[in-house]
């Protein structure tokens, strides 16, 4: 939960080497990924489409399913979507749809069909983890950072092999006390080792922030509390203060960059937010205050309750009467913030190589008291709105992305059916179990 440290890359770590490394990776691995199907294999296209960079994309035609938008709530039977390299050209009814003919089909009859599933905080360290949030429903994410700028390679992979990782906004490494071997995901960063109190005075908040933009990351990632996730910290505890938050708020927006934020407890959700951050994360303990706060300042809150609920039945008691004590208190934060009108995104906060499905933490929402449809808004449109590719993503209607998932039963009826896809399209290329 909020990135396990892994070793570092053996080969020395420069700018350009991550970025041409993942290229190479990508060009290698969709070389090998040529596996036979339930569909026909799609033909590829040049295009650019929606965020999908120079990689391959796909033309396809997904029928018979029921077709939902989770922007209107509209329900279509027998539905169409043709996708034209990696780029919806239709959706809707067959009998007002135009379905181009020599175009590979995937037969949805029996299932829903909804756009990919977007997951606003994950830590993605290895393609492996990459392609398991694919397969699951995530064709979109913002990464909750790494420890190594390994981001950033997934968020060229997706480019590169679409197929094989989601459309990524990369976060970098995380801006907090104590960077252990994270000073060395950067030359740029070791100064910061010799610092006896660590990251905390204004110039070196800076230098971490400064660092991550140089190397392209999306949005910036900080904490104000300790983890909830490791029996030795005391996730009420605060580490920054409200003008250390606004230094690395301010740091981020010269770069024109939103800080996602760690958070527990009331005060420090409280300076979090009042520091201008983007969006909140975990956020048990907000209050109401706060909240009213989000709704005016348009401050995001994702929850993550699936790596809340996934603490309770841990092995170490702790952890364990963490997760039965905090899951109830963090629905009803959520519930109170959807009725106040605060602006939610579904996260699941997976990380170590544990990747939860994102439907999972829809069916929390629902559970947590969102009606069905609002609860699917915060993996579709609402996350799409957060990452700024609302008119992109989080929708199947003409000029979105191709990424579509199929599920067996009627997510406004079940919204946990969503954690099961029976297919995943990614960019219009079908995506392998």
């Amino acid at each position: 939960m909020c990135v396990e440290n892994v070793p570092p890359p053996s080969s020395r770590v420069t700018r350009r080497g991550v970025l041409a490394g993942a290229a190479a990776l990508a060009g290698t691995a969709a070389a090998l990924s040529a596996a036979p199907g339930a569909v026909a294999a799609p033909a590829r296209g040049s295009g650019r489409g929606p965020g999908t960079g120079a990689g391959p994309t796909g033309d396809l035609v997904v029928e018979g399913g029921t077709l939902l938008d989770p922007a209107t709530g509209e329900v279509t039977e027998d539905a169409v979507v043709v996708i034209r390299d990696g780029v919806v050209q239709a959706a809707g009814a067959r009998s007002r749809t135009a379905v181009p003919s020599g175009v590979p089909r995937l037969d949805a009859h029996g299932g829903w069909v909804l756009p990919g599933l977007i997951d606003a905080h994950i830590h993605l360290n290895t393609a492996t983890e990459a392609r398991d949030a694919v397969r699951k429903g995530a064709t979109g994410a913002r990464s909750g950072s790494t420890n190594f700028y390994q981001d950033i390679a997934v968020r060229e992979l997706a480019r590169q092999a679409p197929e094989q990782a989601p459309r990524l906004r990369a976060a970098g490494v995380f801006v907090t006390p104590d960077l252990g071997d994270t000073v060395l995901a950067d030359p740029d960063l070791t100064p910061l080792a010799r610092l006896k109190d660590g990251v905390r005075s204004a110039q070196a908040l800076r230098r971490v922030v400064e660092v991550n933009l140089a190397r392209g990351a999306d949005v910036v990632k900080t904490r104000v509390n300790e983890r909830a996730g490791l029996p030795e910290q005391d996730p009420l505890a605060q580490v920054y203060s409200y003008e250390q938050l606004s230094e690395i708020v301010t740091a981020a927006r010269r770069g024109g960059k939103g800080v996602l934020c760690h958070s527990y407890s009331e005060r420090g959700c409280d300076d979090a937010v009042r520091a201008g951050i983007r969006s909140l994360e975990h956020g048990v303990f907000v209050g109401e205050r706060t909240l009213r706060d989000m709704r005016r300042r348009g401050t995001y809150f994702t929850p993550t309750m699936t790596a809340i609920a996934g603490m309770i039945g841990d092995r170490d008691p702790v952890l364990d009467k963490r997760g039965r004590t905090y899951l109830p208190i963090l629905k009803e934060a959520v519930r109170t913030a959807h009725e106040l009108g605060v602006p939610l995104a579904a996260g699941t906060d997976s990380s170590g190589g544990e990747v939860t499905p994102i439907g999972r933490e829809v069916a929390l929402m629902r559970a947590a008291g969102l009606p069905a449809l609002d609860a699917i808004r915060t993996a579709t449109t609402g996350a799409a709105r957060l990452l700024g590719v609302e008119r992109t993503a989080g929708r199947l209607a003409r000029g979105f992305a191709g990424d579509v998932i199929v599920v067996d039963g009627d997510p406004l009826a079940d919204p946990s059916v969503l954690a099961t896809p029976r297919r995943v399209v990614r960019a219009g290329l079908p995506v392998q179990d």
